[in-house]
């Protein structure tokens, strides 16, 4: 590789959640379009995206700590690493179910160049993604007016918050969670972010039917909606937390992923339904495909999005978050961070 110029030690920045939050507030359209342009990267395939990797414990089987590598080519050029936990045990001591941290390593030495809090990033390519996809798979439909979400953690209010943020608008919004006070403190967070009616549903059937556009943002380990009669009005699923609905469902669906390798592990819906049937002819192709116009979604059938997830997406945000701090000058350096660059210790 030709270099411009000698290989030197990046300083090592930490940005913390605070200034993560600023860099992205109110950026939903940008960051959009930066989600959207990676999935094009990714696609082309200019980037590097090795599956996660899954840390259990046997006396823990609720809890889990995902490592998610990744590299992205085109204008971005950055390496890295996310490190995210899921404990949701963490909900009933009132704090948040998921933390992480992203590492950015410098594209041409190697060095990590950044650690940045990561939660607020991983939500906001999480509903960034959803965003785009909400976008593309409605195209060919008349634009739904009725959104529902099933689960309405710190995922769903940013789905909401980014769908909002690149010009949807709803006359009815519904919502659906197994624990009540949850569903009221959603439904509190609507009546101050949305002007489109709010139904809290107890029966998730009448939530579904109720919808258009449904997105699924639960911490459920296992299939619990079944019946593919729910979906018969042919409504748009954003299947974000990628194990809520049965094999049964995506059957009699029109099925999209992120990426096909990634999606088909780990317990996931698509996963269970190859397993299934031992074969992957249920999927349609990715949103990507989508986005290039190699597949057409169609209007008379259910469609079901089922996205893994891409560490090359908390790339892109993470290095448009190191940009943003960096130019307001705000960037926190570590001196010394590197100490021992000789080789001989002189």
């Amino acid at each position: 590789m030709t270099m411009s110029g000698p290989k030197t030690v990046p300083p090592f920045a930490v940005i913390s959640g605070a200034q993560v939050q600023r860099a992205l507030a109110g950026r939903a359209r940008q960051i959009t379009e930066l989600v959207e342009e990676t999935y094009r990267i990714h696609g082309a395939g200019d980037s590097v995206n090795p599956p996660s990797y899954f840390l259990r414990f046997p006396d823990r089987p609720s809890d889990r700590i995902i490592a998610l590598p990744a590299s992205i080519g085109g204008k971005l050029r950055v390496d890295g690493l996310k490190w995210i936990s899921s404990f949701p045990g963490n909900v009933a001591a009132g704090i948040p179910r998921a933390s992480a941290v992203l590492i950015l390593n410098d594209h041409d030495t190697g060095y990590p160049f950044a650690c940045l809090e990561s939660s607020i990033i991983s939500a906001t390519r999480t509903a960034a993604s959803a965003a785009v996809a909400a976008d593309w798979l409605t195209r060919s439909r008349p634009r739904p007016s009725r959104v529902g979400f099933f689960g309405v953690g710190l995922i769903a209010r940013y789905i909401h918050t980014f769908l909002a943020g690149t010009g949807w608008s709803f006359d009815e919004v519904g919502v659906h969670d197994l624990s009540v006070e949850h569903a009221a403190g959603f439904r509190g967070y609507l009546e101050e972010a949305s002007s489109g009616r709010i139904t809290v549903y107890e029966d998730a059937e009448q939530l579904i039917r109720s919808s258009d556009l449904v997105v699924f943002a639960t911490i459920a380990g296992e299939p619990h909606v079944s019946d593919p009669s729910w979906f018969e009005h042919n409504p748009v699923v954003l299947h974000v937390s990628l194990r809520d609905l049965a094999p049964e469902i995506l059957l009699a669906s029109t099925n999209l992923v992120d990426d096909v390798e990634h999606c088909l592990k780990a317990s996931t819906s698509p996963h269970l339904v190859e397993q299934l049937t031992g074969s992957r002819d249920f999927l349609a192709g990715t949103l990507d495909d989508v986005m290039a116009g190699r597949v057409t979604v169609p209007a008379d059938r259910p469609v079901v999005f089922s996205p893994f997830g891409l560490g090359v997406l908390d790339l892109a945000v993470g290095k448009y978050v190191y940009d943003e701090v960096t130019r307001a000058g705000e960037l926190h350096v570590i001196d010394d961070f590197f100490h021992e660059l000789s080789r001989y210790g002189r």
